[in-house]
């Protein structure tokens, strides 16, 4: 992702345009994320941070919708907005539409699909949390456009509007063309991991990892990671049977993990532990380990310059070679031109 100047020449004016409903961790999240980014920019440029009304040097947010005023939420908890029509949309750097709850009886607010259609023209670009790309397909943003929302949401999606191109695996995408940018993010947490890289596409790679530390995010996931994590799919699907067992193994992919090991992490004779997993779990306990050793490969690459041949050994491959063949196998690419497209820094 292309690093820009590390101090813009103003700030950019991001607006969140919110419906009734509105998912708060889907507008709360990114918006924290732009802050902790301009808290790192005033710290830059030796400007005062706080809440003392230095003005913004990154970063001034807004959150408006159709009626203005307070908004009720989907957790319970009412916000305050200001009214979109009171908004130029000349004045727009980036905007993000947030989820809200849908379902297959679910209208969309009109007056915000109206508006949405109407501003963006003028928005340097535009973006999605969750559900929010049912407004942007709404709008007539997505069509012939990849998309991605909660996975939720994605065949939803597809069905109601089926000129997008839905993937329900990423968990951001950026998709340019015809001279407009577009985003769409998985659901709640995923729209910091958009934010995150918002942030990079516009101050570069120290100001977004500073405003993660800030945030205290575990990692900065890159948008082409899969919004599904091997081990709770297991965890889900098995239903607390093998939960502990999955902890076990995400924690020892180095070790042997052989159905005779499993079973005996499991208090089971092999033959009982290889029956009930796949009753449980609808695939074998070799095809969990394979995914589980994969991911943690796909982690490790994206976050960290390892070698390969360190990487291997510590996710279990035991050979760059067997490394190579289960990423070309899953991914379809090589472990180091996955690197190239995914990492972090």
């Amino acid at each position: 992702m292309p690093s820009q100047p590390s101090i813009p020449a103003a700030a950019r004016h991001v607006v969140f345009a919110v419906a009734p409903e509105l998912v708060l961790l889907d507008a709360c999240g990114p918006v924290e994320a732009f802050w902790r980014a301009e808290l790192a920019m005033r710290a830059a440029s030796g400007t005062r941070g706080g809440t003392s009304g230095a003005e913004p040097c990154a970063y001034r947010t807004t959150l408006a919708s159709v009626a203005g005023g307070v908004l009720p939420t989907f957790a319970g908890m009412p916000i305050v907005t200001e009214r979109l029509d009171t908004l130029d949309p000349a004045t727009i750097d980036t905007l993000i539409v947030p989820g809200v709850p849908i379902d297959d009886t679910t209208a969309l607010q009109p007056e915000l699909v109206a508006w949405i259609a109407a501003a963006a023209p003028h928005a340097r670009r535009v973006a999605s949390v969750c559900t929010g790309a049912f407004y942007l397909a709404g709008a007539g943003l997505l069509d012939g456009r990849r998309a991605a929302t909660h996975w939720r949401n994605a065949s939803q999606l597809a069905r109601r509007f089926p000129r997008v191109e839905v993937d329900p695996e990423p968990i951001f995408i950026r998709d340019e063309r015809d001279g407009r940018v577009v985003w769409t993010s998985a659901g709640v947490t995923a729209g910091i991991d958009l934010a995150l890289a918002l942030i990079e596409e516009d101050c570069g790679h120290a100001v977004a990892m500073q405003a993660a530390r800030r945030l205290v995010v575990f990692m900065k996931r890159p948008g082409g990671q899969s919004q599904f994590s091997e081990a709770l799919a297991a965890q889900a699907t098995a239903g607390g049977e093998f939960d502990a067992l999955h902890g076990w193994m995400a924690a020892n992919l180095h070790g042997e993990l052989s159905v005779e090991r499993l079973a005996e992490e499991a208090r089971m004779s092999p033959r009982t532990f290889a029956r009930r997993y796949v009753d449980a779990v609808g695939r074998t306990p070799a095809r969990t380990v394979a995914a589980m050793r994969v991911e943690a490969a796909a982690h490790a690459l994206a976050q960290s310059r390892r070698p390969l041949k360190r990487i291997a050994a510590d996710c279990g491959f035991g050979t760059e070679q067997n490394l190579r063949r289960a990423f070309e196998r899953c991914y379809g690419v090589l472990p180091l031109d996955y690197r190239a497209r995914f990492a972090a820094s």
